[in-house]
């Protein structure tokens, strides 16, 4: 019994594990990551193990896939993480200007969180919408596309309400 992965999470994991051959089943280790990181809030040490733990594998064979993926936080991040996309397409489509009005809107630079712990601010690698560029993705679920000025305040006012109504705080 792993005592770090909750019921829905293991759960969770099993249907992903039953999508390869038995003596396969570390291939279902991205997916882990994620279900466990949904769970805890960021890939933590104890995470790495645990996760390591349930799929058999060794902790450093789980560490470098978390490590190597920009979608696995390696500490912890605000109730919401935007990742703006700011490789070349997005770049040349003003990814950078949105990626400085986040920063200026929400008083971080990238990599850091608000006081509050509600915004964590994280420039990405590209997220496969170059015709929608400049894109963002918050917390690795839900992209938003053709920021502008107008996007961006509405977004992080939507995001604040929903912070608001659910307490706030850091994840």
């Amino acid at each position: 019994m792993n005592a770090l992965l909750d019921a829905d999470s293991r759960k969770r994991i099993d249907r992903e594990v039953a999508k390869y051959p038995a003596e396969q089943k570390q291939s279902a280790v991205m997916a882990a990551l994620a279900i466990a990181q949904q769970q805890v809030g960021w890939t933590s040490p104890e995470v790495i193990d645990a996760v390591a733990n349930y799929l058999s594998m060794p902790p450093i064979a789980v560490h470098e896939v978390a490590s190597f993926y920009n979608m696995y936080d390696k500490k912890p991040t605000g109730a919401f993480k935007i990742g703006i996309c700011t490789c070349l397409p997005c770049a040349l489509r003003d990814g950078a200007k949105a990626g400085e009005y986040l920063k200026e809107k929400l008083g971080i630079g990238y990599g850091e969180t608000t006081a509050d712990g509600r915004f964590t601010l994280v420039e990405t690698e590209c997220l496969g919408s170059c015709g929608d560029s400049p894109v963002c993705m918050v917390n690795n679920t839900r992209m938003e596309s053709f920021l502008d000025n107008g996007r961006i305040d509405a977004l992080i006012t939507e995001l604040s309400t929903h912070a608001d109504a659910k307490s706030g705080g850091a994840r």
